[in-house]
């Protein structure tokens, strides 16, 4: 299913609020969202398919990263290719001279996302103990390198660590 991936702008709201309540036990205010776009360096996007917006991704833009915020798809439109659509995009924002490598935190009971990012070359590199206070849960920090000649992140080997482990075993276990 391709989608079109624009700029978000003030009327999605509605959409991107709905899609955020659907997705995650912990949400988003607007005033949240609004807030994170007032800073220069955060950008926010969405997926659209038949006039309707179907996923969004809030990202900052640092020297040499991009740092993903927040990144959803609406529940009816998962597995139909538009998550990985905006993934593409971000991967395509990034360059040997300026931005090389893509990150975020996800929590560690987002076992769908953790999954799907896998899928997507990107490696758990480390756990941040009780990173979301709300929840007093931990996260996995994920990333995604585009100069990935670092053995780490070679093409189809894994990253030996205790992290990229646990999500192998789920994924051969089909949980």
């Amino acid at each position: 299913m391709d989608v079109q991936i624009r700029w978000l702008i003030r009327r999605d709201m509605p959409e991107v609020l709905d899609i955020e309540e659907k997705s995650f036990e912990y949400v988003w205010t607007e005033e949240t969202f609004l807030s994170h776009l007032r800073q220069r360096n955060c950008i926010g996007m969405v997926a659209e398919y038949d006039s309707q917006v179907v996923g969004f991704v809030m990202y900052e833009l640092h020297k040499g990263a991009i740092e993903i915020l927040n990144f959803a798809v609406d529940s009816y439109y998962r597995r139909a290719s538009i998550g990985r659509q905006m993934a593409d995009r971000l991967k395509d924002k990034l360059s040997q001279q300026r931005r090389r490598e893509i990150f975020f935190t996800v929590r560690e009971t987002n076992i769908g996302a953790q999954l799907f990012f896998s899928e997507l070359e990107f490696c758990a590199v480390s756990v941040l103990r009780n990173y979301f206070e709300d929840a007093n849960e931990d996260a996995f920090v994920f990333r995604y390198q585009l100069d990935r000649s670092d053995k780490e992140f070679a093409p189809g080997l894994s990253p030996k660590n205790r992290i990229s482990n646990f999500l192998d075993a789920d994924v051969q276990h089909g949980e």
